[in-house]
């Protein structure tokens, strides 16, 4: 597999955010999204070619239960799916946040899916595959970065269109520093929207250092 990175952080984002997590960021994404916080993950620069086990072993060097594989965007590579499987199975809580764009069908029930719909100012509006939102449970998460009012509204008519009572675990993001957090606070208010207002809590911690 092609690895960006293996660290031990905190959990940024999610309904997880403030609890330590072991990420494991593999390269390479079908998307490029004008936003993206961590381009140098797009292509295989810079990044490892690693086996499942090798993996698996550097994850368990850690003191932690709680992986993320991220990306780039995981799914891309086939062998995404054995890894999780095999986390699980050796008793991790695995989380894996993929940008909606590719089929979560084969992925094992047990992980929990932060599951990106990419808005207008992403530049990827509509790669969202529809057919993911069969694979969505209650434990799972849909997440929108919002970057302005067009976002929002898109984001807005999305969630009652689509997901509705699929998941209660939604997520609206806004893009640091396009949007101020109490603009888009007051927005949701001022809708009565039962979402949740994701702050990137490690970008507040450490900035934006690598492996942070």
């Amino acid at each position: 597999m092609l690895v960006s990175e293996i660290f031990l952080s905190i959990q940024g984002e999610s309904t997880y955010a403030g609890l330590p997590c072991i990420f494991i960021r593999l390269a390479v994404c079908n998307l490029s999204c004008t936003w993206c916080d961590t381009p140098y993950a797009q292509t295989i620069e810079g990044s490892s070619e690693l086996e499942i086990n090798d993996i698996v072993n550097e994850v368990k060097r850690y003191n932690c239960g709680l992986v993320e594989i991220t990306g780039g965007e995981p799914l891309v590579q086939a062998e995404t799916i054995a890894l999780v499987k095999r986390l699980l199975d050796d008793g991790f809580k695995v989380l894996i946040e993929t940008n909606g764009s590719v089929s979560l069908a084969p992925l094992d029930k047990r992980a929990v899916k932060i599951v990106d719909v990419k808005c207008p100012s992403s530049g990827h509006w509509g790669t969202f595959l529809l057919k993911n939102l069969d694979f969505i449970t209650a434990e799972d998460e849909v997440k929108f970065v919002i970057g302005d009012r067009n976002d929002y509204d898109c984001a807005k008519q999305f969630l009652s269109e689509n997901v509705k009572d699929r998941t209660t675990k939604v997520l609206f993001a806004p893009v640091r520093p396009a949007l101020e957090p109490r603009i888009l606070a007051d927005w949701i208010l001022k809708d009565s929207l039962k979402v949740r207002l994701q702050l990137q809590l490690h970008t507040y911690i450490w900035d934006n250092e690598r492996g942070r």
